[in-house]
C-alpha cells in the first residue's frame, strides 16, 4: 500500500499529536504491507530528524502560489498534489481532512483524538470552537471511514456528530519505544541529580493548562513530605501554578521540568515512586501509557477515558478532592509491597498497546478502506 499523510503536526509539533503522528509513520514503515508512505508538510521543519523516513517521501506546496500561501495549501491545495501520487489512501492524522473543491475517489481516513471543545467547551475561546468544530465535522462527514483514538472519543464522535457506530474504529495508541527501555540505577540517579529530586518523588506529565489540573495536586500535596515533579511546558494557567508555590513557600517541594529529551524523561518515569494525574478530560491519556510501560504505579482520575487507559488495577481518585488525592499518595508511599504489585499488573494491562498490536489494527483498517 501506498498511503498519503496530513503530516503538518508530525513536522511542527513537538508533544501530543506530533508524537502520534511520527508513532505511526514509525510502525508503518515496519510493515511488510506499506510500499511508500507520502507526508504532506507545509514547509521545512528542524525535527525532521525525528521522523522515521525510510518509506516516507516529504511532499512541500508546488508552484509559487502555494508556497507563499501554505496554510491555504493545506487546507485547500494538497488533493491536486494527492491525485498526481500512486496512493491507495489518505490518512488525516489530526482531526482534519483538506477540503475538495471538487470530488476525488481517494479514499479517506480520519483520526479523531478528542472532541473535548465540544464535552468540556469553558477551556476553549468560541472562535476555536466554532472553527474546530467546522473541522472535525467536515473530516468525519466526508470520510471513509474514522478512527476513534479511545471507546470515549467514539462515544463522543457518535453523540455530537451523529456519526453512525459501524463508521468508527477504535485503535489505539502506544507510545515512544524509550519509554519501553529498562534504565540502569545510575540513568535514574544521573537524572535525579540534573533536577534535584529526592529519592522518591510523584511524577505529573503534561501541558501546564487548566484541563490538567495540577493544582489540585499541588494542593494534595502541601502539607505532607512528599515531593512533586511536574514536566510539561507553561500555558497561561501555570501563572496559578507558580502564585500557590510562592505563597505557600513549596519551592523545594514542588519542581518544574522544562526541556527535558525523550531518553530522560523515560528513565525520571522509572526512577518516580508514583505517577499522578488527575486530569480532568483527555482523549485518551498517552502519560499513563508510558507511566505503566515505565513500571510506575499510576493514581488517576476515576471517570471519562481514563479507566480504559489505566485498566482495573490503577488507583482511582475524584479529581477535585485534593484530600482525597492526598490520602492514595500517602498509602501509596507508606505500602511499597502494594506499590510494587500495582506496578507490576500495570505493566501487564499496558501490553495491549504495544506497537505490534496498534500496527496490525491500524493495517487491518487500511486493507478494509484502501
Amino acid at each position: 500500500m501506498k498511503v498519503a499523510f496530513d503530516a503538518k503536526r508530525i513536522f511542527h509539533n513537538n508533544t501530543g499529536l506530533g508524537n502520534y503522528g511520527r508513532d505511526v509513520v514509525r510502525m508503518l514503515t515496519q510493515s511488510p504491507e506499506i510500499e511508500e508512505l507520502y507526508l504532506f508538510n507545509p514547509k521545512k521543519s528542524s525535527i525532521e530528524k525525528l521522523v522515521a523516513l525510510d518509506k516516507a517521501t516529504i511532499v512541500y506546496p508546488k508552484g509559487w502560489f502555494w508556497k507563499k500561501l501554505r496554510s491555504i495549501w493545506r487546507l485547500l491545495g494538497q488533493w491536486k498534489q494527492a491525485e498526481n501520487l500512486p496512493i491507495n489512501g489518505f490518512h488525516g492524522l489530526s482531526g482534519e481532512i483538506p477540503i475538495q473543491l471538487r470530488k476525488n475517489n481517494i479514499p479517506k481516513v480520519v483520526t479523531i483524538h478528542d472532541l473535548i471543545f465540544l464535552s468540556h467547551p469553558h477551556y476553549y475561546n468560541i472562535w476555536d470552537r466554532v472553527i474546530y468544530r467546522l473541522k472535525f465535522k467536515y473530516a468525519v462527514e466526508t470520510s471513509n471511514h474514522v478512527i476513534a483514538i479511545s471507546e470515549q472519543t467514539k462515544s463522543d464522535i457518535v453523540k455530537y456528530f451523529k456519526i453512525p457506530e459501524e463508521k468508527i474504529s477504535v485503535v489505539y495508541q502506544g507510545c515512544n519505544k524509550a519509554f519501553k527501555k529498562t534504565y540502569s540505577a545510575e540513568d535514574k540517579r544521573a537524572v535525579r541529580k540534573k533536577f534535584n529530586l529526592p529519592k522518591e518523588f510523584i511524577i505529573n506529565v503534561g501541558t501546564l493548562q487548566e484541563r490538567k489540573n495540577a493544582l489540585t495536586l499541588i494542593k494534595a500535596v502541601h502539607g505532607t513530605n512528599h515531593h512533586l515533579v511536574l514536566v510539561g511546558k507553561d500555558k497561561k494557567y501555570a501563572k496559578q501554578l507558580y502564585t500557590y508555590v510562592n505563597k505557600h513557600n513549596l519551592e523545594q517541594q514542588v519542581t518544574f521540568v522544562k526541556n527535558i529529551n525523550v531518553t530522560e524523561l523515560a528513565a525520571l518515569y522509572q526512577a518516580a515512586t508514583v505517577f499522578c494525574y488527575p486530569s480532568i478530560c483527555e482523549g485518551f491519556g498517552i502519560p499513563i501509557i508510558e507511566a505503566m510501560y515505565s513500571k510506575t504505579p499510576v493514581i488517576v482520575t476515576n471517570n471519562g477515558c481514563f479507566p480504559e487507559a489505566a485498566g482495573p488495577n490503577s488507583i482511582y481518585i475524584n479529581p477535585n478532592n485534593s484530600d482525597e488525592i492526598r490520602t492514595q499518595l500517602n498509602w501509596i508511599f507508606e505500602h511499597p509491597d502494594e506499590r510494587k504489585l500495582i506496578a507490576e499488573q500495570g505493566y501487564s494491562y499496558v501490553q495491549q498497546f504495544s506497537d505490534e498490536n496498534v500496527l496490525k489494527n491500524l493495517i487491518t483498517l487500511y486493507k478494509q478502506i484502501f
